[in-house]
């Protein structure tokens, strides 16, 4: 697919070829030639491969164009003009894009080395004296051959160091996630290309808004690609998780007070029937008062990524609290919360999103072991609360998925997630590359206050590995 979109864009860059006009004289005949047309091009043998440590490379082997130009001869005193047809073969190329990770850590083209060369061009001129002109053929065409050869490659290097580096720009390296946090993944390095792979470490990083330079440090494994069978893969560590969650802890997003209206009936009914002793003991007064549960986690949660899946593990306090109209708030107890959810991973289109489900709860009391038996009949009820109430929460943000780094116009079409070092994917075109240069160009034109690259949601601490099929 890569190889077809890009001998797709070769050949409509190489179709756009212009000449300058030629004109000249010899002796009695003087000639000029303008209004270069390709008719037909045909690049036989396209080949696309990996250029170790340099990049890719495109090339071309015994291609062909056809052409056609406008003439005006004037011999003696014969004046003449046409159409010059012609036919370039054995037009070969190689073109060898040098990838490196530019300032703003995108990827980035920073140099094409190309060479070019057409080993025959043959013209046959039209018009009234065109039979007559042929035995001049030699003289225009080594003149129009030696034009072609000099207009290949700057055509090339257009390609890539502008269109497709305007195409590179499109993939944002740094966007706020939301109110709370944002994400960094530039590239770390230069890329690493070997005769089968493209690999791109990105950094992966969130921040807290409030306070950038915070960050977590990362201690994790990276992702090592040892498949090359499919399009893209994305591995994802653990520090991608891990980073996400440490930020929203210390944006101090991770608490939560449930109290009157959002108290369920029957969750009151029960907690005021366990602390019904305490509260006799602190103030009989307090019987009817309402009663809150205030949940804050007290450590950044802890992600896994095992073959079973993913998980996090979420420690936090659960505070009691009695309610009193017009007085502070009366504590009842302080229990200790633990809980471990299962994340389930998909890819759609640029998204990377999450699903999360209640796995494992367990409360147990801060004070006493004899308080800790008194609470096992809160399990089951708080267990449900925070499947009714907090994990459609949390599912209402992850499901708004991750914006992972592609450029405009592509999209991940076909999901293989795998749950071991790395979670894989595979991608595709949605829109040939002519389509979506010139479709970023035209939005911009629309609108240039406009930023080619919307906000992201998020990203993670990824390897990508571009394979060759």
């Amino acid at each position: 697919m890569l190889k077809y979109e890009t001998q797709k864009f070769v050949e409509e860059e190489l179709s756009n070829m212009t000449m300058p006009e030629m004109h000249g004289k010899d002796g009695n005949f003087q000639y000029s030639i303008k209004e270069m047309k390709i008719t037909e091009l045909n690049l036989n043998n396209a080949d696309l491969r990996f250029q170790p440590d340099l990049g890719l490379l495109f090339a071309a082997e015994n291609s062909s164009i056809s052409l056609s130009f406008q003439r005006r001869i004037l011999y003696w005193f014969l004046f003449d003009e046409g159409i010059i047809n012609a036919s370039a073969e054995g037009v070969n190329f190689h073109t060898v894009l040098h990838l490196t990770k530019g300032e703003t850590g995108r990827l980035r083209i920073s140099n094409i080395t190309c060479s070019a060369a057409i080993t025959k061009l043959k013209a046959k001129f039209s018009g009234t004296l065109g039979k007559v002109y042929d035995f001049i053929g030699t003289f225009l065409t080594t003149g129009m051959r030696f034009v072609l050869n000099k207009q290949i490659c700057p055509i090339l290097n257009h390609a890539g160091l502008v269109l497709i580096n305007s195409l590179m720009d499109t993939i944002p390296v740094r966007a706020n996630v939301d109110n709370y946090i944002g994400i960094d993944y530039s590239l770390l390095t230069d890329p690493v290309v070997t005769e089968k792979s493209l690999d791109m470490d990105f950094r992966g990083m969130f921040y807290e808004l409030e306070n950038e330079n915070e960050t977590l440090v990362n201690n994790a494994v990276a992702p090592i690609i040892k498949e090359n069978d499919r399009m893209i893969y994305l591995g994802l560590s653990e520090y991608f998780f891990d980073s996400g969650l440490y930020s929203y802890y210390k944006a101090g997003i991770f608490k939560m007070n449930i109290a009157n209206e959002r108290m369920p009936k029957d969750l009151e009914l029960l907690l005021r029937t366990t602390y019904i002793g305490t509260i006799m003991m602190l103030n009989p007064a307090l019987m009817d008062a309402p009663i809150s549960l205030e949940m804050e986690v007290t450590s950044p949660p802890r992600s896994a990524i095992k073959t079973s899946g993913a998980s996090v593990v979420v420690d936090a306090v659960v505070t009691v609290m009695v309610l009193p109209p017009g007085k502070p708030p009366v504590q009842l107890s302080s229990m200790t919360l633990e809980a471990k959810f299962n994340a389930k991973v998909s890819m759609k289109g640029k998204k990377l999103a999450f699903h999360v489900d209640l796995r494992r709860f367990k409360i147990y009391s801060n004070q006493s072991a004899l308080e800790s038996l008194a609470l096992i009949p809160l399990q089951g009820p708080l267990k449900t609360m925070l499947q009714i109430s907090v994990v459609p929460l949390l599912n209402s943000r992850t499901k708004r998925g991750v914006q992972i780094p592609l450029a405009d116009g592509m999209d991940f079409i076909e999901e293989v997630v795998e749950y071991h070092n790395v979670i894989s994917n595979v991608t595709n075109y949605l829109k040939g590359l002519r389509d979506i240069i010139e479709g970023k160009s035209s939005d911009e034109s629309e609108n240039t206050t406009h930023s080619s690259s919307e906000a992201l949601n998020a990203l993670i601490k990824s390897s990508v590995n571009f394979s060759e099929t």
